[in-house]
């Protein structure tokens, strides 16, 4: 319903039941939104423009909006709820704990163990977050792969993987194509697809 809200930070606040902002937007509409301890870190100081990519949250009991600095952190989130079992706030503890490359590296290499770190989230949870994701992450067919000309990355599989998540995230193929050509020009020949798409995204939320 809504990609982003931008507008002024009226207020953010911290809790033991989690991370809040509130943005205003034209009108004196004030939106509030739960958000990582992450973004809540990085946000500006109150009074000052900013914009958040949003996913609106409809339960039987209550309507909710969750927001995000980074484009991509929105999308993983979005991912991260379709597993069952993980609501929002587990996903917004995943995201809280790892980095997004980070995340879907160790999903790419099937390393449950790492994610049982989080809080609250045991070894068959993480198991079951792994297969679910993997699955949707990586078995994206794509009829007419995008061709990324690098002289230094030799690992054909690690670009295949990192194009395929991306594709899965939503991204369009040619600011793909764009930002993965720029990045693998800063990384090392052996980069594995968690170090590709670490660079990309970083290209991608300029």
């Amino acid at each position: 319903m809504y990609d982003y809200i931008k507008g002024t930070l009226s207020n953010k606040a911290s809790s033991s039941k989690g991370f809040t902002a509130t943005v205003e937007t034209g009108g004196g509409v004030g939106y509030l939104m739960e958000i990582t301890a992450r973004d809540y870190a990085e946000l500006g100081a109150l009074e000052e423009k900013t914009k958040l990519y949003t996913v609106l949250i409809h339960r039987e009991d209550k309507m909710s909006l969750c927001g995000f600095i980074k484009r991509e952190d929105r999308d993983i989130f979005n991912i991260l709820t379709s597993v069952s079992g993980v609501g929002s706030k587990m996903a917004l503890t995943l995201l809280d704990e790892f980095p997004s490359a980070e995340l879907i590296g160790f999903v790419i290499d099937g390393n449950y163990k790492e994610l049982t770190r989080a809080k609250g989230v045991g070894p068959k949870l993480a198991q079951k977050i792994i297969l679910e994701l993997k699955d949707k992450l990586m078995n994206y067919k794509e009829t007419e792969p995008i061709k990324i000309q690098s002289t230094t990355v030799q690992n054909s599989q690690a670009l295949e993987d990192a194009q395929m998540v991306l594709v899965s995230l939503g991204y369009e193929k040619d600011e793909i194509k764009s930002a993965m050509s720029k990045a693998v020009a800063l990384i090392n020949d052996n980069a594995t697809a968690e170090e590709i798409l670490k660079e990309t995204l970083k290209i991608l939320s300029l």
